[in-house]
């Protein structure tokens, strides 16, 4: 179970309020390297009293924004594969060890018994014949096993049979490694195309005014509330005492920064964060929020109870954990710290509540 420590928190109205996109494109690139960066809470419409916003400016900007959300998704998708790979690979490299130990003992074996055979004076032809070579190359030649002892012949196929597996187990092996290169250009190139996307909107942000700047929030134009009303949230308990335990450990980690391919326990992206706080509570959730939105039964967003997960945007790149009261907990673009949004705050997909 994870520790109840609470990670450094912005202000309440900082948890519902819009944090400026200069911040966030600011510390996007500390986060890339590690860092972790402070937000300043802006005013939640996501403009100033008289302050006109230019709507293609912030509609460009929440575009680059997306962009690097569901390539984080697709990072996060190929880095868990490169993961599972990995520990293929190991489990038939260990395999093959094995059967490579299993050979030498075999031709121990059948060493010893030649040298036996050798100082009594009697070493069988056919048995020197078959330890010069592979014995699968005489193993068909009925001839030489009629001229051996059931024994040694036994010992024989033995061998044959721990080459073949030998043969078998590295030329799994060798696909296997290919598979992982492979996988892991395909890692490189998901990791590229994220700070492409921060990179264009932190260009867009450089060229801006001053007076702009502070003015832009990522998923500004994106509200679902701009869409259609939200329906009447009712008050009620998590669907299970395991949902209950999710949600506390989402709850434990408002504050924590977000960063791209992070699961926790100290830094998160939004499909991380869900799989983190279930794990805590014994229920394993696939890594992309894609692939969180099958985790479970769909429900109507009106019955929607703590620890429901809910899934952002018709391609499902964004998700967050719903707590009560009409918030989800959620870690919402690089730069930016785990913290609650309302429920409406991005075009709605799904509600998944997660079985288990």
């Amino acid at each position: 179970m994870a520790s109840h420590r609470r990670f450094p928190q912005p202000g309440l109205a900082a948890r519902t309020s819009r944090v400026t996109v200069l911040s966030a494109a600011a510390a996007a690139t500390a986060a890339l390297s590690g860092g972790a960066a402070q937000l300043a809470a802006a005013d939640p419409s996501g403009t100033a009293p008289g302050h006109t916003v230019q709507p293609d400016r912030l509609g460009r900007l929440d575009r680059f924004y997306q962009q690097a959300e569901r390539a984080t998704q697709k990072f996060d998708a190929a880095q868990e594969h490169t993961h599972t790979l990995r520990a293929e690979l190991t489990s038939l490299q260990e395999r093959a060890a094995a059967a490579q130990q299993r050979v030498n003992d075999l031709r121990n074996e059948l060493g010893t018994l030649a040298a036996s055979q050798y100082r009594a004076g009697a070493i069988d032809p056919s048995l020197a014949l078959l330890l010069s070579a592979s014995p699968a190359d005489y193993l068909d030649r009925a001839a030489l096993l009629d001229r051996l002892g059931d024994q040694q012949a036994g010992r024989l196929r033995q061998l044959q049979d721990a080459e073949s597996l030998l043969m078998r187990q590295r030329d799994q092996a060798a696909g296997k490694l290919a598979q992982l290169r492979q996988a892991t250009a395909v890692l490189q190139q998901r990791k590229k195309t994220v700070q492409q996307a921060l990179a264009a909107a932190q260009r867009i942000l450089n060229a801006l005014p001053r007076d702009e700047r502070a003015h832009f929030a990522p998923g500004t134009a994106d509200r679902a509330s701009r869409d259609r009303p939200l329906p009447e949230l009712a008050d009620l308990p998590a669907s299970s005492g395991r949902a209950a335990l999710a949600v506390a450990a989402a709850r434990r980690a408002v504050g924590a920064p977000y960063m791209w391919g992070g699961v926790g326990p100290n830094a998160f992206d939004c499909s991380g964060l869900m799989l983190y706080a279930y794990r805590q509570a014994g229920v394993w959730l696939p890594r992309t929020s894609q692939e969180q939105m099958n985790a479970g039964p769909h429900v109507p967003l009106d019955q929607a109870r703590p620890g429901d997960l809910v899934i952002y945007r018709g391609d499902a790149s964004h998700v967050g954990m719903y707590v009560g009261g009409g918030l989800v907990v959620h870690a919402p673009y690089p730069g930016a710290r785990v913290r609650y949004d309302p429920v409406g705050m991005m075009p709605i997909t799904a509600v998944t509540r997660p079985a288990g």
